[in-house]
């Protein structure tokens, strides 16, 4: 995986097939219940969080617009790098 190319958080995208835009707010992501592993979670935009069932994994593969592409500094450049980092010694 290459982190570099990940959405930051804050982008708004469509997914193939949606009807409802979803907004980032993590990247490189597990689900706990059978530990496979997403580029993104997100929740729906522009409501937001709304409790349990309004958060979705997907792959950054999955997305067919992006919308919004959300905020990106030095320090973001610098967690990916250590990131990408810890994912490449993993493997």
């Amino acid at each position: 995986m290459k982190f570099a190319d990940l959405l930051p958080i804050g982008s708004v995208v469509l997914l193939q097939d949606a009807q409802k835009p979803l907004m980032i707010y993590g990247i490189g992501q597990t689900d706990e219940t059978n530990h496979v592993d997403y580029d993104y979670i997100g929740v729906l935009y522009p409501e937001g969080s709304m409790g349990t069932g309004s958060q979705f994994l997907f792959n950054h593969a999955d997305v067919d617009k992006v919308l919004f592409r959300g905020y990106e500094d030095e320090e973001r450049t610098r967690f990916i790098a250590r990131l990408q980092s810890v994912y490449d010694q993993s493997e």
